[in-house]
């Protein structure tokens, strides 16, 4: 069997004026996507367990069958394995943006899009100013980066430590969205010192003269532990492979044993080499069992409230990804090809949200419903429903 998954990162959406009163998926052109409908079975899933932040991590984890409650422990631990980063049994990983919050509000949670090279810069002055035995900033991409602090068995964190993820306040005064519970204080001082070290920074200036964005500060978020995961193929017996622009997922993948793979001109973002990812995702059937290409330009898309380029991310996920997919996979016997959504991500509110996303199956061994398109409308009448959503993925490989 061979079986293939799509995630259209935050793809799932609200019925929008601007399109009609369509969503962002029933709008797009999608022929691919509604072909598996008519193919296949569409339903719905809800991948985020109530008391988590929606968001990919959790998401993620739970639509490759791995139950979160039984597994989490914080995005930024996922994405330091995704870099090869080791934590000690009490470290502890944290998630450092770059933002700007010029006006006391989340102007922008990604900095203006900083350069890989202009963040690494700004990283490695901020360890010279703010870094201590113990605690380490390290630079990633654009403006994703983490923060590691060593800790003990009391600290300095604990489970109910809450961080807010700045994707998720755009446009919100800061001051009401500062980190609470045991060390709390270390975040805070450090997300404020960070301001006096940003604040005059000749990558700023360079940016200011360009007209762009300045990152003016550090937002930690998304601490946790070392997680542990059972091997995917201790699982399932499957030997599978992941294709993202994004640490946070190509680390998931990495912690349930997949491969890491990677296609010219991928990204995260709406610049993605859409072709090139999607002929990656083919050839790699070649070599495993399952194949899972995440695309995040429809959820970055929505954090910044563009709904054409939602519609244009979501048609050319359908026509260089899903397509090619579609054409290859009966090529390999048995097969079988999941398109889902993680979480909503509205245009209206730019932010992650809690809900059921649509999800479409075909191929052998799934019977029609007779169902004629892939979208919200279309799945919240469907019979097929996972109210947790890591239930899917296993009763995909066993029915």
């Amino acid at each position: 069997m061979k079986l293939a998954i799509v995630i259209p990162d935050g793809a799932a959406d609200e019925a929008q004026p601007a399109l009609g009163g369509r969503t962002p998926l029933q709008a797009a052109y999608r022929p691919h996507m509604n072909r598996l409908a008519r193919m296949g079975q569409v339903g719905r899933a809800d991948n985020v367990p109530g008391g988590y932040t929606p968001a990919s991590d959790v998401a993620t984890l739970s639509l490759l069958g791995y139950d979160p409650r039984g597994c989490y422990t914080g995005r930024a631990p996922i994405e330091a394995f995704a870099r090869g980063l080791k934590l000690g049994p009490h470290d502890w990983a944290i998630r450092c943006n770059l933002v700007t919050t010029a006006t006391g509000r989340m102007d922008d949670f990604t900095a203006g899009h900083i350069t890989t090279a202009e963040a690494a810069t700004l990283l490695a002055d901020l360890q010279a100013a703010l870094g201590a035995p113990g605690r380490t900033f390290h630079p990633g991409v654009a403006y994703r980066h983490l923060l590691l602090v060593e800790g003990t068995s009391s600290g300095p964190f604990a489970a109910d430590t809450f961080t807010q993820p700045p994707h998720d306040i755009p446009d919100r005064p800061v001051a009401e969205h500062q980190p609470r519970g045991p060390g709390a204080d270390l975040l805070t001082d450090l997300m404020q010192r960070s301001q006096a070290v940003l604040a005059d920074h000749p990558v700023n200036r360079a940016r200011a003269k360009a007209g762009k964005k300045p990152a003016t500060q550090v937002w930690l978020w998304g601490q946790g532990q070392a997680p542990a995961l059972t091997p995917f193929q201790a699982r399932f017996g499957l030997h599978g492979a992941m294709l993202s622009g994004v640490d946070l997922v190509r680390g998931v993948g990495g912690l349930l044993g997949w491969d890491i793979l990677d296609a010219p001109g991928m990204t995260d973002y709406l610049d993605n080499d859409y072709q090139s990812q999607g002929a990656a995702a083919v050839a790699a059937l070649d070599r495993y069992d399952v194949v899972c290409v995440h695309v995040e330009a429809s959820d970055e898309a929505s954090h910044e409230g563009r709904c054409d380029a939602k519609v244009e991310a979501l048609e050319k996920i359908d026509r260089d990804i899903v397509g090619p997919l579609l054409a290859a996979l009966p090529r390999h016997g048995n097969w079988r090809l999941l398109v889902t959504p993680d979480h909503p991500t509205p245009l209206r509110t730019r932010a992650h949200a809690r809900g059921c996303v649509p999800f479409v199956i075909a191929g052998t061994g799934i019977a029609p419903l007779g169902q004629f398109s892939y979208d919200e409308a279309t799945a919240a009448l469907a019979p097929l429903s996972f109210p947790a959503g890591h239930e899917l993925l296993p009763w995909l490989l066993s029915v």
